[in-house]
C-alpha cells in the first residue's frame, strides 16, 4: 500500500489494526475501476474508484470519495477493516435490533390498536369514577 498520499501514522494504525483483526493482504482482492461523478477528466480516464473483497468474509467495499486512487485505497481499506471488525464483534446485529426497536418505537398504531386502548381508558375512567367519594352538599334529586 503506498503512503504517498496519506501520512505514515495513518497507514501505520491501519495495518496495526489489520494486523489486531487478522486480516491479511493476501486475503483482499483488489480492482480497480472508473469512477463516475464530479472529478473532470481525471475521473473519466483513470480508474480512481477501488473495490476490495476480503475472501474469508465475502465483505465487499468500493470506494471513489477522493480523486486520488491512493487515496480511495486507503480509504476503501479502512471501511473494509471496520465492516470486519463489526462483523467480527457482532455489533451489526445489535445495531439493527436498535433500529428495529426505534422504528417499532416510533411506528403509527393501526386503527385497530388505536380504538383498543382508548376502549381501555374509557373502562379505567369509569372504574376510577366508581371509586371516588361522593361530594357532599350536593343532593341527588
Amino acid at each position: 500500500m503506498s503512503n504517498i498520499a496519506i501520512g505514515l501514522e495513518k497507514g501505520k494504525a491501519l495495518r496495526e489494526q489489520m494486523l489486531r483483526l487478522g486480516i491479511r493482504q493476501e486475503d483482499i482482492v483488489e480492482k480497480f475501476i472508473r469512477s463516475q461523478g464530479a472529478g473532470g477528466q481525471n475521473v473519466n480516464k483513470v480508474s480512481t474508484c477501488v473495490y476490495l473483497r476480503h475472501l474469508p468474509t465475502g465483505i465487499e467495499v468500493k470506494c471513489q470519495k477522493e480523486r486520488s486512487q491512493a487515496q480511495n485505497r486507503y480509504f476503501a481499506r479502512k471501511i473494509l477493516v471496520n465492516k470486519i471488525e463489526s462483523f467480527v464483534l457482532g455489533r451489526e446485529a445489535q445495531e439493527r435490533k436498535k433500529i428495529a426497536k426505534i422504528r417499532r418505537q416510533k411506528r403509527k398504531r393501526s386503527r385497530r390498536a388505536k380504538e383498543k386502548m382508548l376502549r381501555y381508558k374509557k373502562m379505567r375512567s369509569e372504574k376510577k369514577e366508581l371509586r371516588r367519594s361522593p361530594a357532599i352538599g350536593e343532593e341527588k334529586g
